[in-house]
């Protein structure tokens, strides 16, 4: 009898700390980064999604990479490898997959966001009178495995967010030449 009691006493207690701890693995959620540490957001602005671009490069995340973009994505740059010069585009099933082999590749990635140069309402919703669309100028650095093999790259990238109901997503973006 006393057995049975204590088992089911070690039972509820460790049921009770298990529905009161928080998976270590899962990331943590923030309106904001006031600590100076990376995490993800709700996607609730422009600025918000960019928190989220920074955190799925640093930690190779893929899901939340693929959660940045709309389905009616599209990315545009031009390639400089071939005479005379080539657009490229292509679309969000093709980033994810691009990225995805990426992020396999590549031991440490560096992303940093340096400065929103021009930041441009686009449309606005006529029923609460909030943007739909705004498009930023943005600066970057990326540094791929410490610089060892490839050095920084810097750029610039025109980014185009969409807002459905309350969340931000990028349906386009635009590599420019710097």
């Amino acid at each position: 009898m006393i057995n049975k009691i204590s088992c089911l006493c070690l039972f509820f207690l460790m049921s009770g700390l298990f529905l009161t701890c928080n998976n270590p693995f899962a990331p943590g959620t923030a309106a904001g980064d006031e600590t100076g540490t990376l995490l993800l957001t709700s996607q609730l602005t422009p600025d918000e999604v960019l928190q989220n671009f920074q955190y799925a490069y640093t930690f190779k995340d893929s899901l939340v990479y693929s959660d940045l973009f709309d389905s009616s994505f599209i990315f545009l740059s031009t390639n400089f490898n071939v005479s005379p010069p080539e657009p490229l585009g292509w679309n969000r099933d093709q980033e994810l997959r691009i990225v995805g082999r990426m992020f396999r590749f590549f031991n440490t990635l560096d992303l940093t966001f340096n400065s929103v140069l021009r930041r441009d309402t686009l449309a606005i919703s006529v029923d609460d009178s909030l943007p739909e669309r705004i498009e930023d100028t943005i600066t970057f650095t990326l540094t791929l495995d410490g610089g060892s093999g490839i050095p920084t790259l810097l750029g610039e990238v025109i980014f185009t967010y969409f807002r459905k109901e309350t969340t931000w997503r990028i349906v386009r973006w635009e590599d420019k030449q710097i």
